[in-house]
């Protein structure tokens, strides 16, 4: 399927900061809950994780990843899901997250 320059330009993925990470017990895979702040514009926004396997929950915090900052919020068990946390997988299919190479200010368009 092909889609139009027009249509990624509707996804809106900014840079932000971890904020705070805790455990999420009640997710159905084993994931973390996220807080995420992207800049004054947009503020912080909380998400979830599926991302146990490569990470602890000390080394997420002050770390820049990009997510979806668009889409609808999503309830995911008890919690509220506001932005989409990028990530790809591993070859055993495990998610390693995305984040700019350098340090770069928050709320940064992908473009």
């Amino acid at each position: 399927m092909t889609i139009s320059y027009a249509d990624f330009e509707k996804v809106d993925i900014r840079v932000g900061r971890i904020t705070r990470a805790e455990p999420f017990p009640e997710a159905r895979k084993p994931a973390f809950k996220l807080w995420v702040a992207f800049g004054p514009d947009i503020g912080e926004k909380r998400s979830s994780a599926q991302i146990t396997t490569h990470y602890k929950l000390e080394e997420l915090v002050g770390r820049q990843v990009l997510a979806v900052v668009n889409f609808p919020p999503r309830q995911i068990g008890p919690a509220l899901s506001e932005v989409l946390v990028l990530g790809v997988p591993d070859e055993a299919g495990q998610v390693v997250l995305i984040g700019p190479g350098h340090e770069v200010p928050l709320g940064g368009k992908l473009f």
